[in-house]
């Protein structure tokens, strides 16, 4: 007699050169065709674990587009205003097209990987790739959450590698060159805290004058300015919780920031009207957040007045954390003041700079463990060990 198929066990059956497998879900029954049994097996199992983890037959009918334009709608509201921009953007011109009309029960990391192969192919950038992986991971993941799908496709779908930037920073006699050049521009004091600090572009723009106390050279790093597409210029909160952090600042540079807030009320009452009052440290000719493009644009000049090479603005933030590095300040200070998360942030980011102070630890573990020679007499040298007392 033969064995009788569970209920909800599904089936398979050749039609022609295929095969067709199928299950019955919420009463309604799915069907897909494969080339081979054994990949008609596959998925037959495969979709008796996602029933069995709450996949609904309402479910099997979502793709991927519908599903991630409600959870960008959603989730943007948890996310700063530049990086819902950015993941709609993302979505939109890589996603959508591509793979956007695929069912979301279809989906599985061979279509992942090729799609980011394919990507590569049309000449997206490495990072873009991986934007598209973000949105993808974290969209699916909480697909998985809700029971929509079994699994999360994207988990453990192969990357390209992302390359950093190679930085660039200036040295010691660099800097002062750029700051005497700058002592003529009104940038001379965002210039000075932005190498004393290592504080992010962001950060810098986004400062108030309520953040410094004066009588502590305390500044406070409470916000950031970011462009975002459509909106212009906005305050955000600073990336991460650790980038709220206070930073002291020394003698010098707070006289630099006096001279600085002297020169700004006299920019308020050239400006008259037109001066828009966001209380900011370091904002526009007429008090509004300044824009990174012209930032650059002065920083740029001054490198060339102080014929030094290209760099970006936020090298500065890396000029600031090598020079700190290389004077012996502890890596966990170091990362404290940078506002990274943990010290193995800073040391996966500017570890390769440390070696410069190995010369001086190398003569230091040399007085600390080599012997003093002793002169060691020939009956001593050739006696014998004995067990014997």
């Amino acid at each position: 007699m033969a064995k009788r198929r569970a209920k909800g066990d599904g089936s398979i059956w050749r039609e022609g050169n295929s095969w067709r497998a199928a299950i019955t879900l919420d009463g309604r029954r799915i069907t897909k065709s494969f080339k081979t049994q054994t990949e008609g097996l596959a998925w037959k199992d495969e979709m008796k674990n996602q029933v069995k983890q709450g996949l609904t037959y309402n479910s099997t009918r979502l793709t991927l587009g519908q599903f991630l334009r409600d959870w960008l709608s959603i989730h943007k509201m948890s996310l700063t205003p530049m990086i819902g921009v950015r993941y709609e953007q993302i979505a939109r011109d890589y996603i959508f097209p591509h793979i956007g009309k695929c069912k979301l029960k279809d989906l599985h990391i061979e279509q992942i990987e090729g799609l980011y192969q394919s990507l590569l192919k049309q000449g997206a950038s490495v990072r873009t790739v991986h934007w598209v992986h973000a949105i993808l991971h974290r969209s699916l993941k909480d697909a998985v959450k809700r029971g929509l799908v079994g699994f999360n496709a994207a988990h453990g779908a192969r990357l390209p590698k992302l390359i950093q930037k190679e930085m660039e920073i200036l040295n010691e006699t660099e800097v002062l060159q750029l700051l005497i050049v700058a002592q003529r521009s009104h940038l001379e004091a965002l210039l000075h805290v932005a190498v004393k600090t290592g504080m992010r572009e962001g950060e810098l723009l986004g400062l108030k004058w309520s953040d410094l106390d004066w009588n502590k050279g305390i500044i406070r790093v409470q916000r950031q300015v970011q462009r975002v597409k459509g909106r212009g210029m906005v305050f955000m909160r600073p990336k991460t919780k650790s980038s709220l952090r206070s930073i002291q600042l020394g003698d010098e540079t707070v006289q630099i920031l006096r001279k600085h807030l002297a020169q700004q009320n006299l920019d308020k009452a050239l400006a008259g009207k037109r001066w828009k009052n966001n209380n900011l440290i370091f904002p526009s000719r007429v008090g509004t957040p300044q824009s990174p493009s012209n930032l650059l644009k002065e920083f740029k000049a001054l490198l060339k007045q102080a014929d030094l090479k290209k760099i970006r603005f936020h090298d500065l933030r890396h000029t600031s954390a090598s020079l700190m590095l290389n004077h012996g300040v502890p890596v966990l200070i170091v990362s404290k003041i940078l506002g990274h998360s943990k010290p193995s942030t800073t040391l996966d980011i500017y570890g390769h700079m440390i070696p410069i102070m190995q010369e001086g630890v190398a003569s230091l573990m040399d007085e600390l463990v080599t012997p003093i020679p002793v002169n060691i007499g020939k009956n001593v040298e050739n006696a014998v060990i004995s067990d014997k007392p």
